[in-house]
């Protein structure tokens, strides 16, 4: 070696720091061997008592004090701990033999199917061998390691299985079927047929001694599974050695997962499930190493064996398959796999849905005066729910006077946390040395105010609009308050429903919830776009009735119900009266302008066409005003409902301003007509009585020939049928037939009994003006209280036969006349006959029915969608991902669209209908 090359070797390297984050190059799972459990264990346990008489623990037993404090009172004996401070400390149980882990079956008898059950080689020929592993060794997806692992499985098995019995290659040993039974394992040689392979077996002794023998019991198996070599286990899929797929020693958990609780005064203990099926355990064991150790006893031995077996599968998992019938307990001890699967288990009962903090349940009840944007909270809940606010030069006199209030007072504050961690409650008279000492960087929890973030939901949470950000209004009494537009969303009513809130506990979360989850931001559904935050019921019937044709009011009525819709210091621009002479009047409809566009400065410029529900034909000039038309927000015709300002319609009028105008413009006139609509209809009254379903003389004479009609038409049917003459329809038999067409006639009546329901009422009838704006009923439901209830539906049909060929004993056998199956001549107000009443429950039945088990089908379908499609977002580069990084689509839904910015109702994409709106416009100049 050169000297140059001495001195370039030896020269000292410059010294890089890493500063990089350290990156897992892999992770390995494996079971606790024996040595592992005694390494890990603080204490050998093999007493089956819990206490002694003074009710202490007793050592070497199951509570004993150095696997962590028994009681809230009690220290570890390991590491000196009090019960809130110390982990738990493992112990060991040594079982007398080995057992199988019930766990790990189906892989031990697979295993066992594999190699030869003598000196534990693979049940392969060499080149197959060889084969075999270098493809193990080479694939790296696990699923498909697996996927040849059974093929290997199959391979011997298939051998095995044939009438030619497997003969070990290098033992010579005879292996026959390896199958599971119960919870053993059972070797079969007793099927082969080939002669030389019977002698073979008739001269062969397997390791134990016996011949042919069936039963693998758990120390043979062990003790094969020790001779298999370490490049077997490659092939055999086993990251560990096999030998650990047994159990010869238990791990005793630490105390501090099996609670021991005193009851009757502490004169007795409630002891935990596992805590009762060790105790079991350790009593079979000890007879069992008993009969081991003395010689007489040692044929029982073999009795206890699989007892144990079953006690350490049940300690395992309680609902374990293959227990002996007279082994069966009525009521079994929860195991470890019962602790963590299930709705109640760990990961579903105390991760994903644990119970929290700062989170209030009760009722809820409307409140139009309150914003869209508002949740109105409690006062009781505003002084239990805290926000840490950090006190800085901007807060400190506002925090100080919450601390003066303390926990009582509101707004006051319930806990100051010092920059030194510890934490003091404000319930105690010192209030006033903690306000005065407050300073920069303490930490105080204030009680909930007015403006504060909080998290509105409703059970079930079906969709993303479920659970909404509301901003915090504290108000005196006892619910929960807030807006009637946003009831659709939560899908809430106010019959006695409850929700809860949830407080964000850092600016962070504080945003996001804001951000992301504010109610401002969901007006509009993911699912099709279609605005869900709308006008309902009262807000619809009101508008309604404003807006009619001959409703006209005064200056100073005018005046009035523009201030309802805004606050005290909100600007308003009175529009032209609509009639100057004899005196200045304004229409219902300019009252829409002005809630649109309440004063010049305003650049809200809405136009807009939509068709009510009433509307016939005419456009503007429709004869009912069904026809509404906005230009440059200036309401020119039609009478407004649920088409216009209610949900599920993306050409309405909030639809249009989120569109045109941003969120913020929706949510504004959303709360102006709330407030207007709850002061004008408190004022002028609105209600529904009996009048107003009570039917006229040619309304009762019109429905009685229509139902008159109807009998004589199924009389007719009925003839035809009994005669053998009636037309088939096609696909149907004649009873098929005669019940299809008396359906369709009996829906018949109750349609026309609709219309001409309809024709009669008075256009001031509640029910009607209801049904016509769109806030509740349809003109099936009037006709339903006024003049028919119609044909009752059982299974798609009519009633069927309850008794001998009749639906009840009050009918002839075989009558098929419409009151004998189903059919309610009668309405709600005239009242039901006893049979009719009995068939319309029979419906009503089967509707609760159906809506109960709808309700839990859909939601074990809903569970199953979301826990499939919960790791799914859309990434950066827009491929839609899972959280392995695996591309499940290239672009968002294959188009790249958002659901909830999609304007046309058929679909289609934007650009092409501002192509077709462009050509139209261009052909018309």
């Amino acid at each position: 070696m050169s000297t140059t090359e001495e001195v370039i070797q030896f020269t000292k390297q410059p010294y890089i720091e890493d500063v990089g984050p350290r990156r897992i190059k892999s992770i390995t799972f494996s079971s606790f061997s024996e040595a592992d459990i005694l390494k890990s264990a603080e204490v050998e346990v093999y007493k089956d008592k819990y206490y002694d008489d003074n009710r202490k623990p007793v050592e070497g037993g199951l509570l004993d004090p150095r696997m962590g404090p028994t009681s809230k009172t009690g220290l570890c004996a390991t590491c000196y701990q009090c019960f809130t401070d110390c982990p738990g400390h493992f112990g060991c149980l040594t079982l007398a033999v080995p057992v199988y882990n019930v766990g790990y079956l189906p892989t031990i008898v697979d295993i066992l199917k594999c190699i030869c059950k003598n000196c534990a080689s693979v049940l392969l020929r060499e080149e197959e061998h060889m084969g075999f592993l270098q493809r193990m060794r080479k694939i790296i997806d696990p699923l498909k390691k697996t996927q040849l692992f059974k093929s290997i499985v199959i391979k011997c098995t298939a051998m095995a299985s044939s009438k030619k019995a497997v003969k070990c290659l290098k033992c010579g040993y005879i292996n026959g079927m390896v199958k599971r039974d119960g919870l053993g394992v059972v070797h079969d040689r007793s099927k082969v047929t080939d002669d030389e392979s019977r002698s073979a077996i008739s001269h062969l002794k397997d390791s134990t001694g016996s011949k042919s023998s069936s039963i693998l019991n758990p120390d043979r198996v062990l003790s094969v599974f020790k001779k298999i070599q370490d490049k077997d286990c490659d092939l055999l899929y086993l990251s560990d050695r096999p030998e650990k797929l047994l159990i010869t020693s238990i791990a005793v958990p630490p105390v501090s997962i099996r609670p021991s609780v005193f009851v009757d005064g502490g004169q007795m203990s409630n002891e935990n499930d596992i805590s009762e099926r060790l105790k079991l355990i350790i009593q079979i064991n000890a007879s069992l190493h008993r009969n081991l150790t003395t010689a007489s006893y040692a044929p029982k031995a073999l009795e206890l064996w699989p007892l144990l077996q079953v006690e350490v599968a049940r300690y395992i998992n309680s609902d374990v398959r293959g227990v002996p019938l007279s082994m069966q307990e009525s009521k079994p001890l929860n195991g470890f796999v019962q602790r963590l699967k299930g709705k109640g288990g760990r990961f579903r009962g105390n991760l994903s849905g644990k119970r929290v903090e700062y989170t209030g349940r009760t009722v809820i009840s409307p409140d139009p005066n309150l914003k869209i944007t508002e949740v109105g909270i409690p006062i009781l809940m505003a002084r239990r729910l805290t926000y840490p606010e950090r006190v800085s030069s901007h807060n400190i006199e506002k925090l100080r006077q919450c601390v003066r209030n303390g926990f009582y007072k509101y707004p006051g504050a319930n806990f100051i946390r010092l920059a030194d961690g510890t934490s003091m409650a404000l319930k105690f008279p010192s209030r006033m040395r903690f306000a005065h000492e407050l300073k920069f960087g303490h930490i105080v929890d204030r009680h909930l105010e007015d403006g504060d973030i909080v998290l509105f939901n409703r059970q079930p949470s079906l969709h993303r609009m479920s659970i909404m950000c509301h901003r915090a209004r504290i108000m005196p009494w006892r619910t929960l308050r807030f807006n009637e537009s946003v009831c659709n969303p939560y899908n809430a009513d106010f019959d006695g429903d409850e929700m809860n809130i949830h407080v964000p506990q850092t600016e962070e979360a504080r945003t996001e919830a804001f951000m992301l989850m504010g109610v401002q931001n969901n007006l509009c559904t993911p699912k099709n776009g279609e605005i869900l935050v709308a006008s309902t019921q009262d807000f619809l019937t009101s508008s309604f009735l404003i807006t009619r044709k001959d409703t006209f009011y005064d200056r100073a009525s005018f005046s009035l119900m523009c201030s309802y819709m805004g606050d005290a210091m909100d600007h308003i621009d009175l529009p032209t009266p609509a009639l100057i002479k004899p005196v200045e009047l304004w229409t219902g409809k300019q009252l829409f302008s002005v809630l649109l566009r309440p004063h010049a400065t305003m650049r809200v410029y809405l136009t807009l066409t939509v068709k009510e529900k009433s509307y016939n034909s005419g456009e503007t000039m429709c004869e009912n005003d069904g026809f509404v038309y906005f230009r440059n927000s200036e309401l020119v015709s039609g009478q407004l409902g649920k088409a216009t300002l209610g949900n599920g319609n993306k050409d309405g009028m909030y639809s249009i301003l989120l569109r045109d105008y941003e969120p913020h413009a929706a949510s504004v006139c959303m709360n102006r007509l709330a407030k207007l609509s709850a002061r004008w209809i408190g004022e002028q009254g609105f209600s529904i009585g009996i009048d107003d379903v009570q039917p006229g003389d040619l309304l009762n004479k019109d429905k009685e020939g229509k139902i008159s009609d109807g009998n004589v038409q199924c009389d007719e049917l009925i003839n035809k049928y009994n005669n053998g003459k009636i037309e088939l329809l096609p696909g149907c038999d004649a009873a098929h037939t005669l019940e299809t067409l008396i359906a369709k006639v009996l829906n018949d009546i109750r349609g026309e009994a609709a219309k001409i329901c309809m024709k009669s009422l008075h256009w001031r009838n509640s029910p009607l003006i209801m049904s016509q704006c769109g806030s509740k009923g349809s003109p099936i439901n009037i006709s339903q209280m006024v003049a028919c209830v119609g044909q009752q539906s059982v299974r798609g049909g009519r009633a069927p036969n309850g008794f001998l060929d009749r639906s009840l004993p009050h009918f002839l056998k075989n009558s098929k006349i419409p009151a004998a199956k189903g059919f309610v001549g009668n309405s709600f107000y005239s009242g039901l006959t006893p049979t009719e009443f009995f068939f319309h429950t029979m419906g009503g039945r089967e509707g609760l029915v159906d809506t109960a088990v709808k309700t839990a089908d859909t939601g074990y379908i809903s569970r199953r969608l979301m826990k499939a499609l919960e790791d799914l977002s859309v990434h950066y580069d827009n491929t839609v991902r899972n959280a392995s990084g695996c591309i499940i689509q290239f672009t968002y839904g294959d188009d790249g669209m958002d659901p909830s910015q999609m304007e046309e109702k058929g679909g289609l994409p934007l650009t092409r209908r501002v192509i077709t709106l462009w050509k139209s416009r261009r052909l018309w100049e």
